[in-house]
């Protein structure tokens, strides 16, 4: 290249490795990259924990609020007893015979009288869960203390219960207190009964 012909001024004498004059980029420092990384990454870690907190807060599963959890108050029970006044009715729900014989048995044990305990089968061969049904509120104490005796049995208030008003039946059965048993699969198939 040829020779300038332009006149020679302050900035023809630099040396090579001299001071900076004008305006020139600075160098980058070499852990300016790890820092903005390390601010990248927390940035990210707080959104993420921002947006997981925010979606506990919307769903309800954590609440804000200076709001009490409602303590449960105590049912107060009356304990299940043995009301021997009860007719008792069982019937095998299974296809195993004599089931319902042996339950009759262990009712009269618990001091009924023979008479006031009658058998007979169901209209199903397949019921589930042995259950001991009543008629109304009335009547759920005396269920819970046959069904604990004859070992855990489930109670249930049955609509089959109420009394009719069918003119045709003897005897007035509002005044009748029953309980029915029904012997489910959990004592067939050579189960024992509790």
């Amino acid at each position: 290249m040829p020779r300038s012909t332009f006149p020679r001024d302050r900035f023809d004498d630099l040396p090579d490795e001299g001071g900076r004059v004008g305006a020139h980029r600075a160098q980058r420092p070499r852990s300016r990259g790890w820092a903005v990384f390390f601010w990248a990454l927390l940035a990210t870690v707080v959104l993420i924990i921002v947006g997981v907190f925010g979606v506990l807060v919307a769903s309800g599963r954590i609440s804000l609020g200076g709001e009490a959890e409602p303590t449960p108050t105590p049912t107060e029970t009356t304990p299940a007893a043995i009301d021997t006044s009860y007719s008792v009715l069982v019937l095998n729900g299974t296809a195993d015979a004599g089931l319902a014989g042996n339950l009759r048995d262990q009712i009269v044990a618990l001091g009924w009288s023979g008479d006031a305990v009658q058998t007979g089968d169901s209209d199903t061969t397949d019921f589930a869960t042995t259950t001991v049904y009543y008629r109304g509120p009335e009547d759920e104490q005396a269920a819970r203390g046959l069904a604990d005796a004859i070992g855990g049995a489930e109670i249930a208030q049955s609509d089959f219960l109420q009394p009719t008003d069918d003119p045709n039946t003897s005897g007035d059965e509002s005044a009748e207190k029953r309980l029915v048993v029904v012997i489910g699969l959990d004592r067939a198939g050579g189960q024992p009964t509790p």
